[in-house]
């Protein structure tokens, strides 16, 4: 051996407080406590697994994660350890691979995740797997996005030496509102039960039988009907839980996946979109570490049928004479009719009803829309409800932050607005994104009585029906824009299909409007886009400074305190 360095690699990591790691004969650093599984998979060196997930507690049950691991050897009595020219002590290879999920790396330890030994344990681990798993990936929902298809293309053996009678189990098994069992293709992972019992807190789900007839079950008198349950069908690595929403419904390689956030509260979380040919299929959880780790409420998933749905509004619609119906007209036409209407507006006789659930580009558009016709009476309709301590927010609106940040409203100005439409002294009404009849207390017949109300939304509602004039928005999905969450994080809102019929961006029909009113803002005529407007906002409001479009990066950033906190990420930074 030549002589050491002065200074070793074990001292400079020791300083970081960090451990030398070699992985398939290169040196990394990572720090002390890293599972040997995310320290691979973190270097690129993947390691399979099917119990192992990093938000739950290790189980070790799979055994697919077998590596081959080393370490320096064991010295005898009064011995120094020798170094390499490199610095390094020589590895001493075990005769036995060990499972990466529930080690952790220690100084001067060997991983090698491509060696024989390795490649053997998981070509027999698949084996058994598959000695009773049923062949239906053809009908199987979860085909495209199975682990244990994945596996077996990747490191199983490609022949079959099991000829005994497969044993059979229980098939598209109910055992909750929203999610189906199927026991023949489960690899008892557990990482369901598990869930449920250290993320939701509710012991519901455990493992009966014994042996080979070992099977996932509810316990008796309960069912999984969590509004959280159906995070198990994403963590199960096979299509043993299902979700009866998206059953059958597509092949997930025909969808494409656009990742974006959740408007149905303030915690903003991350999801992905998944889409073919103009329709919503399904929607899941994105993690995100600093707003929903993994995860995603159940009602908040299944709220997208509204997209597609029959009540969207596709066309501009205008009302010739009181008491007419509502006609299509053109946006050309429909949109002089509303500047020609709003010159003859007195500002003191006209309110703004403008919702929280608009994006922060938007919001700055209905302000600059209020300014230029001088109207003070001007609001957002406060939406809130109780939370249920984990991901769903006390604040139902998505981006009461925001509109905090640059209206400077709260809602607390609204009996005012609705007090002077049942008095008369507001004698026309915009509302935008609102059904005032439902969320801001204005009745029906309050509406009959305006000289004017013009409306913007997505969908037919009771005030839309009520309006002189509707414009037809678009919904979450159908537009890009940033929002602010209650703990003061700006994230993107990324469009996932096309805007139905003819329907516009909410900002893109501000937009038209203050221009034919006058824009005073250039460079939002010129080169029109939220990203625009992104940077108009950052110039004037000094939370935004320095925000832009693509800086705010897919996870968001923090651009204010709020003081608010989300309670899920809480307790998983304290179990840290």
């Amino acid at each position: 051996m030549s002589t050491q360095p002065v200074t070793l690699p074990k001292d400079e990591a020791a300083a970081e407080g960090k451990v030398n790691v070699q992985i398939n004969g290169k040196w990394y650093r990572f720090p002390k406590g890293t599972r040997i599984a995310d320290a691979c998979n973190s270097v690129g060196a993947h390691v399979p697994c099917f119990c192992y997930h990093p938000k739950l507690s290790v189980a070790g049950s799979c055994r697919m994660c077998l590596v081959e691991q080393g370490m320096p050897p064991r010295l005898a009595p009064g011995a120094t350890p020798t170094y390499g020219a490199d610095g390094y002590q020589p590895i001493q290879w075990m005769p036995r691979a060990v499972i990466a999920c529930a080690n952790t790396v220690a100084e001067n330890m060997g991983i090698r995740t491509t060696s024989k030994l390795t490649s053997e344990a998981r070509r027999g681990v698949l084996e058994f797997l598959l000695t009773n798993h049923p062949l239906d990936c053809p009908i199987c929902d979860q085909a495209g996005e199975c682990k244990l298809q994945e596996y077996t293309t990747d490191y199983g053996s490609g022949t079959h030496r099991f000829t005994e009678a497969k044993i059979k189990k229980g098939k598209n098994i109910p055992i909750g509102p929203r999610v189906n069992l199927d026991q023949e293709r489960c690899v008892l992972c557990r990482r369901c039960v598990r869930f449920m019992k250290e993320i939701v807190g509710e012991e519901v789900l455990g493992v009966v039988g014994r042996g080979a007839h070992n099977a996932i079950s509810c316990y008796p008198g309960k069912e999984l009907d969590s509004n959280y349950s159906m995070n198990v069908v994403d963590i199960c690595p096979v299509g043993a839980m299902t979700s009866k929403d998206f059953r059958f419904q597509m092949r997930v390689w025909f969808l494409k996946s656009t990742p974006t956030i959740d408007v149905n509260c303030g915690t903003g979380t991350n999801i992905n979109i998944w889409t073919r040919e103009q329709k919503v299929y399904r929607i899941t959880p994105r993690q995100n570490d600093e707003v929903n780790s993994c995860w995603m409420p159940d009602s908040h998933r299944l709220n997208y049928k509204y997209i597609n749905a029959p009540e969207r509004l596709t066309t501009p619609m205008i009302k010739t004479d009181a008491g007419a119906p509502l006609r299509p007209s053109t946006w050309d036409a429909t949109l002089n009719l509303v500047v020609e209407q709003l010159h003859k507006c007195a500002p003191a006789e006209v309110a703004i009803i403008v919702s929280a659930r608009l994006t922060n580009e938007e919001l700055y558009m209905a302000r600059a829309l209020a300014r230029q016709l001088g109207v003070t009476k001007f609001d957002i309709v406060p939406r809130t409800g109780e939370s249920d301590n984990m991901l769903i927010s006390a604040d139902r609106n998505p981006n009461t932050t925001g509109a905090k940040l640059i209206l400077g409203k709260t809602g607390t100005g609204l009996n005012t607005i609705r007090r002077g439409v049942k008095n008369g002294s507001i004698r026309s009404l915009i509302v935008l994104g609102e059904d005032v009849t439902a969320e801001a207390g204005i009745p029906e017949q309050d509406l009959a009585e305006l000289d004017y109300l013009l409306v913007m939304d997505h969908s037919e509602t009771p005030t839309t029906k009520a309006a002189d004039v509707v414009l037809p928005g678009v919904t979450f999905a159908e537009k890009y824009g940033t929002m602010v969450n209650v703990a003061g994080r700006i994230q993107r809102l990324n469009k996932a299909i096309e805007p139905v019929g003819d329907s516009r961006p909410d900002w893109d029909i501000l937009r038209d409007i203050t221009q034919r009113l006058g824009c005073d803002c250039p460079r939002v005529i010129a080169c029109p886009s939220p990203m625009i407007i992104l940077e108009e906002i950052a110039a004037e409001f000094a939370p935004f400074e320095g925000i832009n479009w693509g800086n705010i990066g897919n996870e968001g950033k923090v651009i204010t305190d709020t003081g608010v906190t989300i309670p899920l990420i809480e307790r998983e930074k304290a179990k840290k």
